[in-house]
């Protein structure tokens, strides 16, 4: 795929995903919606999306994983041994893997992965901000629709580890 193909593709993908996102925190802060958020959450919310859409437009396109969750992270002895599950992989941009530092990990650690992930080298300034933004796009989306009330507490728990980060 030619890099300006890529670009064209990323932002079709970047407007279809902002219009889920504002439709989702919409129905969120609606009156009648039962896991309706406070206001204040959702303008912060909505701020750190701000953010992750304007976070590195031009960043270069790379595989990804796609899906990383923790049923896709196997672990010998305490450390990261595989990762499986490719179903979701392409090409595009890497930060979308970036969204199980809010899945799984917490205060501590999701510091601890970001210095790593950052030292490695390969991601751009604006990759944990969009990384952050794909993280609350399908939390968003998940508690505003989903019939799980599993799914919905999940995403719940997310949202507010995105806030607290």
């Amino acid at each position: 795929m030619s890099p300006s193909r890529a670009a064209a593709d990323g932002r079709r993908a970047r407007a279809d995903f902002d219009t889920q996102t504002r439709r989702a925190l919409d129905a969120l802060t609606g009156s009648r919606h039962p896991h309706r958020l406070p206001r204040a959450a959702a303008s912060a919310l909505e701020a750190l999306w701000e953010e992750a859409l304007h976070a590195g437009e031009d960043a270069r396109p790379a595989w990804f994983h796609g899906d990383v969750a923790q049923g896709d992270l196997l672990l010998r002895e305490g450390r990261l041994s595989a990762v499986i599950d490719f179903g979701c992989s392409g090409v595009g941009d890497p930060a979308c893997d970036l969204t199980v530092a809010w899945t799984l990990l917490t205060g501590g650690s999701r510091e601890i992965f970001k210095e790593a992930v950052y030292e490695e080298g390969s991601l751009d300034p604006g990759a944990w901000a969009r990384g952050r933004g794909w993280a609350l796009w399908k939390s968003l989306i998940t508690l505003a629709w989903a019939d799980s009330e599993a799914d919905r507490a999940a995403a719940s728990y997310v949202l507010e580890e995105i806030l607290a980060d």
